[in-house]
């Protein structure tokens, strides 16, 4: 019996295109990039059956049905694993939180996790945001389409943290806080304050907690060196995350904050400005993932001016850039691993859908291979969700996202960031982009 072939008709993204007419099918792949970082394989099928892996093999039963993808590259989803599902319509994000209401932050960011999913992102990791949670509910419901969202809900900051709004009173920032407006951080003190703010955003629908244990570029007052939260603070939240079978994960610039969070038990660092080599010992012992958010730096630093980001986050954008690449190159060299993620936050300078920068800037500036960036943006990056073992590499047993690919990204891995070399999108065996 001859094999049906499913010839893919390439429309832009909409929330009814349908998946492949059976729930078991062969995906026809030109070249197969599993992002294990193996070796690519040639002219293979990955059958599917109830939106996992079944097999990959040279030949399938011929009654199957077949995807063609074979003048294409198939490869894993793509992982951003530290961006802000905020909704953001402007890069002027201190006055906007101010004037525009939560519910049109909430739509714009509907509209956001679209283009992620259209952009081949099939998993995002939301590292703080009000809308995290709601999103997620409504992609897992089925009321919209979008990535699998693992989200931190609200950040945890102590007083004068990175997460604390330095350019409001302290009353009208707890107030924030408590009605859910602006950046919604909670502002926690002490270990008993901890220990009930880690609770309250498990109970408001995070899947794990996001601090701040140093100060950062993009708060007012503060500095990426300064320490935050005291070690005992930060166990007591890595405690409560373990209670519930879950991880922390820290921003951290600087290399103390970013040493107290791994003497803690912090699972992943966020950006990792200023990491050193006793911190990236530390992290490999305890293995540890780095997500060092190149691209908003390199942004900030190219257009920050022209989009009306404030002096203060110019200045201190200016200060990390080279130390920041430097370290990566050096975490890269000692065998950290690392995760992609840009820390976009939707808005025109840090627009979703342009995620895959931060595969281009680890070849172009941090001695990455396309095949590393690649592995950082599948693999690396669902280790960082915790989701390794249901997503992030193409192997038997896991979920079938995946994506289809114009072109070879081991030769140019820019590729990725033009949507239309993104062939197709597939999540859990539906055909989603």
């Amino acid at each position: 019996m001859q094999k049906r072939f499913i010839y893919m008709v390439f429309i832009p993204f909409s929330l009814h295109m349908s998946g492949p007419p059976s729930s078991r099918f062969a995906v026809k792949c030109g070249l197969l990039l599993d992002g294990t970082g193996k070796e690519p394989l040639q002219d293979v099928f990955v059958v599917v059956g109830n939106g996992k892996i079944e097999s990959i093999s040279k030949n399938v039963e011929p009654s199957i049905e077949v995807v063609d993808a074979g003048n294409y590259t198939v490869m894993p989803g793509l992982i951003d694993a530290h961006l802000h599902l905020a909704g953001h319509l402007t890069d002027k994000f201190v006055e906007e939180s101010i004037v525009t209401p939560y519910e049109i932050h909430l739509i714009k960011a509907l509209y956001d996790i679209q283009d992620l999913l259209s952009a081949g992102y099939t998993t995002i990791r939301d590292c703080g945001s009000l809308q995290g949670p709601y999103l997620k509910m409504a992609v897992e419901s089925g009321l919209t389409k979008g990535p699998r969202i693992v989200t931190a809900g609200r950040v945890l900051t102590q007083t004068f943290g990175h997460g604390d709004e330095h350019y409001f009173p302290v009353e009208i920032v707890k107030m924030r806080s408590d009605y859910k407006l602006g950046f919604g951080g909670i502002l926690c003190d002490g270990v008993d304050e901890c220990i009930r703010a880690a609770r309250t955003a498990f109970r408001e629908g995070a899947d794990f907690i996001k601090i701040c244990s140093t100060g950062g570029v993009m708060s007012q007052r503060d500095k990426p060196e300064d320490e935050q939260f005291t070690v005992e603070e930060i166990r007591a939240i890595v405690n409560e995350a373990k209670k519930v079978r879950s991880f922390v994960a820290s921003h951290a610039q600087g290399a103390k904050g970013i040493k107290n969070a791994l003497m803690a038990g912090v699972r992943t660092i966020e950006h990792g400005i200023y990491l050193d080599e006793e911190g990236a010992k530390m992290m490999i012992e305890q293995d540890a993932i780095m997500v060092p958010t190149l691209s908003i730096v390199h942004q900030l630093v190219s257009k920050g001016r022209e989009a009306g980001t404030p002096e203060w986050g110019l200045k201190k954008s200016l200060e990390v850039i080279d130390a920041h690449v430097k370290n990566v190159k050096k975490a890269k060299s000692l065998g950290v691993k690392i995760a992609t993620g840009t820390d976009f936050i939707g808005s025109p300078m840090l627009k979703f859908g342009a995620n895959a920068m931060e595969l281009q800037l680890l070849v172009e500036k941090c001695d990455f291979t396309p095949m590393d960036a690649i592995v950082a943006a599948t693999k690396n990056g669902a280790d960082a969700c915790g989701v390794l073992d249901k997503t992030g590499t193409l192997e038997v047993g896991k979920f079938a996202d995946m994506i289809a690919v114009k072109g070879n990204p081991l030769e140019d891995v820019k590729i990725l960031q033009r949507r239309e070399n993104i062939k197709f999108v597939m999540k859990g065996g539906v055909m989603v982009g």
